[in-house]
C-alpha cells in the first residue's frame, strides 16, 4: 500500500514540471493533459522499476521507451508530432542533481585544491548524468528507430 501512495506521489510531482515545460514550448492546450500523463507515467515506471532493485539507467531507458512508444501513438491518432507529447515528458527524468553534484565537486576542486576524493566524485557523477542522459536520448529514439524505417527490422 505505502508504495501505491509512493507511487501516485511520484506521479502528481512528475506531471507538474512536464506541463510547465510543455507550456514553455507552446504545446497545444489540447495536448496538455496527455504530456501530464507521459511524464508521470514515465517517472512511475523508472521509480518502480528502480525500488525492484533495476539499476537507474535502465530504468531510465525503460521510462524513456514508454514516453517514447506512447507519444508515438498519441501523434498517430491526434495527427501531431511526436516530439508534442514526448519532449516535455522526458524533462522530469533529467538527471539534475547528478549534475549538480558534479558542479559542485568541480567548484571545491577550483576552491579547495584536487584531491582524489573530489575528483572521484566529480567524475563519478558526471558518468551518471551521461549515462541516464544516453539512456533518456535512445528509449525517446527508440519508437522512431521501429516505426519510421524505410526497410524492415528483419
Amino acid at each position: 500500500m505505502l508504495l501505491l501512495l509512493n507511487l501516485l506521489d511520484d506521479m502528481i510531482f512528475a506531471s507538474i514540471p512536464a506541463v510547465g515545460f510543455a507550456l514553455v514550448f507552446n504545446v497545444p492546450p489540447k495536448a496538455l493533459k496527455y504530456c501530464a500523463i507521459l511524464g508521470a507515467l514515465g517517472h512511475a515506471v523508472r521509480t518502480l522499476l528502480v525500488h525492484f532493485d533495476v539499476p537507474l539507467v535502465f530504468a531510465t531507458f525503460a521510462g524513456a521507451s514508454l514516453i517514447g512508444f506512447i507519444g508515438v501513438h498519441l501523434s498517430h491518432r491526434y495527427l501531431a508530432h511526436p516530439k508534442v507529447f514526448t519532449v516535455a515528458a522526458i524533462i522530469p527524468m533529467i538527471p539534475g542533481v547528478y549534475a549538480y553534484k558534479a558542479m559542485i565537486a568541480i567548484v571545491q576542486i577550483h576552491h579547495y585544491g584536487f584531491s582524489d576524493t573530489l575528483f572521484a566524485q566529480m567524475i563519478d557523477y558526471f558518468i551518471k548524468t551521461g549515462f541516464i542522459l544516453g539512456a533518456l536520448v535512445f528509449g525517446l529514439a527508440l519508437p522512431g528507430f521501429l516505426f519510421y524505417r524505410q526497410k524492415p527490422v528483419i
